[in-house]
């Protein structure tokens, strides 16, 4: 199932709010990416930002899964809304 634009941002949004509340998980996005606090809340609006969230969430199957338990999400929702999202096309190496 394709997910729309704006329910992929929408859940991106939702995925920023959540990593934003999660005081453990936010200092290793922090860290991984080299964004300072000032760049996250400068890209809440921002669908390529919210990809790059995304992307940091389907690392770990323990984030997915907190992450859509808390938006009340289906366990595919973000994997969805990354690929509808900027920079999130299926790459095709042939």
């Amino acid at each position: 199932m394709t997910m729309s634009r704006e329910t992929a941002e929408t859940t991106g949004l939702k995925a920023v709010a959540w990593l934003a509340g999660n005081e453990e998980l936010l200092p290793v996005f922090l860290g991984a990416t080299g964004a300072s606090e000032a760049d996250f809340r400068a890209g809440l609006e921002d669908p390529a930002f919210q990809g790059s969230v995304l992307d940091f969430i389907l690392m770990d199957d323990a984030w997915i899964t907190g992450f859509c338990d808390a938006a009340g999400l289906r366990y595919d929702a973000p994997m969805q809304a990354r690929a509808a999202l900027p920079g999130g096309e299926a790459v095709h190496w042939t």
